[in-house]
């Protein structure tokens, strides 16, 4: 137990500020168990209207600093995916009919003659009678000259 004042008062701040912040997160968990049970039992309109709510709740819940903006952000992106599936499942499915096919006179292909391909041009090229390609000349550098000596020939 503290025995200074200002720690006694911070004990009764932190249970009292744990009792808010762990009835924020229930309604949290109660707003989404709401959707996923209307989401069960097909009432798929009133699931759209608890999601906006469900939102809400989480969005106050983070502002409050009780979720992380990444997590209330996962929460929200699940529980919308979960609405998304349920609407396109149970959307209606309208069967139309297949159009009649109408086949249309099939016209004579007219053949092309094959497009030659270019290919790239290598570096060394080799000589008519199958002799190897002559070795590509290699460049030296030339060595930096030294900050002394270019002083000297600058004055």
């Amino acid at each position: 137990m503290p025995n200074i004042k200002s720690a006694k008062k911070r004990v009764l701040v932190n249970a009292k500020k744990t009792e808010q912040n762990k009835a924020i997160r229930s309604a949290v968990r109660t707003e989404i168990k709401r959707v996923d049970l209307l989401i069960k039992e097909n009432k798929l309109e009133e699931a759209k209207a608890a999601l906006s709510n469900a939102f809400s709740v989480i969005d106050s819940a983070c502002s409050k600093n009780i979720f992380h903006a990444n997590n209330a952000s996962n929460k929200k992106a699940k529980l919308a995916k979960k609405v998304a599936v349920a609407l396109k499942n149970a959307a209606p499915v309208v069967e139309e009919a297949p159009a009649p096919v109408v086949e249309a006179p099939v016209e004579p292909a007219v053949e092309e003659a094959p497009v030659k391909k270019t290919t790239r041009k290598t570096t060394a090229k080799k000589a008519e009678d199958g002799e190897a390609a002559p070795a590509k000349k290699t460049t030296t550098r030339k060595p930096r000259a030294k900050k002394a000596e270019a002083t000297e020939s600058a004055e």
